[in-house]
């Protein structure tokens, strides 16, 4: 009897594993590398090359940032009111404390929103 309780009990643990769980099964499947990842260069084509990013206001010799010129500021603000980080706009260190605290004054004296257009 031993021997009958045994099979029963195998088909219904990888019976209910297949039907009942949560996950789907994948049948060997194998992800490779994605193209464009970290290797950078795909089969027979070019490498991607990416121009460092310079600081706006470091080119253009600017050294205070005003809060009152909204429409500068307004170029490192997104759409959601959100200040834009520095490895996406080139800005260097100080400049981007600089225009950070202007952004919050602007904001402040309503020169410019907290948050973007409601939809």
């Amino acid at each position: 009897m031993a021997d009958e309780s045994r099979p029963a009990a195998t088909e219904s643990s990888s019976s209910s594993g297949s039907s009942g769980g949560d996950r789907p099964e994948r049948s060997g499947e194998r992800r490779g590398p994605r193209p464009g990842g970290p290797g950078g260069a795909r089969d027979g084509g070019r490498k991607f090359f990416r121009r460092k990013k310079v600081c706006k206001f470091c080119v253009e010799k600017i050294d205070a940032i005003d809060y009152k010129d909204y429409r500068l500021l307004g170029q490192f603000v997104a759409e959601s009111g959100k200040i834009v980080p520095r490895r996406l706009t080139g800005v260097c260190t100080p400049h981007q404390r600089r225009l950070s605290t202007a952004i919050k004054q602007a904001r402040n004296i309503a020169l410019l929103p907290f948050a973007g257009r409601a939809s």
